[in-house]
């Protein structure tokens, strides 16, 4: 009988004994978020106004004629808008819960929030929307604009846009307010991005009135955030089913 050579024998041995393939990781699965839901029963809408306390500055002429297609749209009169009062109110003004909702957890709406290029303006000027929602930016003009986001928190970034070009979409992954946005072709358009984790937000329209509905009963800090005026906070408590009011009011630097 034939005797298989000592090198021969070692191989087989390590074969026989050398472990089979490395098991693979299995995938891990992440748990579904438990959101929270206002409870129609006992929600409550926070309502308000936000007002300007004395004399308005008069708004100062924007100069557009570096781009005939803006002056155009304008009709030649252009006006700065980052303070828009009538009769004492305060339009543009950002509205939201700074805190009472911690720890929970809400939905991401999967309706986007707009905001588009228009007249060389940006519409609106400004905007909440809540993390990781989807933000399309559309350009209806017949010029190029480019829109840059100048975050601190979250990613900066910034886009060219021309005539006709598929809207872009975008998202914010951290709440952060605010966000100043500009077109770096056009200086003086702006706008301001509220990005919160929560859908307990509004703008003030030109009335200065807002309104955040479908609010939990609790005891909340209400921020309130305008362009040229600064911030201001008030603590309310809502009870249920029962709406509140609260009021802000600035007055002119």
């Amino acid at each position: 009988m034939k005797t298989l050579p000592l090198v021969s024998l070692a191989v087989l041995l390590l074969a026989g004994c050398s472990p089979g393939p490395a098991p693979q990781p299995t995938p891990e699965t992440k748990p579904t978020p438990t959101y929270f839901r206002p409870d129609p029963a006992t929600a409550s809408t926070l309502r308000g106004a936000i007002r300007l306390s004395g004399k308005a500055p008069q708004p100062k002429p924007i100069d557009m004629s570096e781009d005939p297609a803006c002056v155009a749209a304008h009709k030649g009169k252009a006006h700065d808008e980052s303070l828009l009062t009538t009769h004492g109110t305060l339009e543009n003004a950002f509205i939201y819960v700074q805190s009472g909702l911690e720890g929970k957890t809400f939905e991401v709406p999967t309706t986007p929030v707009t905001i588009d290029q228009a007249g060389c303006w940006f519409h609106p000027r400004v905007l909440g929307i809540q993390v990781d929602q989807i933000l399309q930016i559309i350009n209806s003009d017949p010029v190029t604009h480019n829109i840059h986001p100048m975050a601190q928190v979250n990613r900066e970034w910034n886009h060219s846009q021309g005539p006709g070009d598929a809207p872009l979409s975008r998202h914010f992954s951290k709440p952060e307010v605010m966000i100043p946005v500009k077109c770096n072709i056009h200086s003086w358009m702006h706008a301001y991005i509220g990005v919160v984790d929560n859908p307990f937000y509004a703008v003030s329209k030109k009335d200065g009135s807002f309104e955040i509905p479908n609010l939990p009963p609790g005891t909340y800090t209400i921020a309130v955030w305008h362009e040229t005026l600064g911030t201001q906070q008030q603590q309310v408590t809502i009870a249920p089913h029962t709406p509140a009011t609260v009021d802000f009011t600035f007055k002119p630097k």
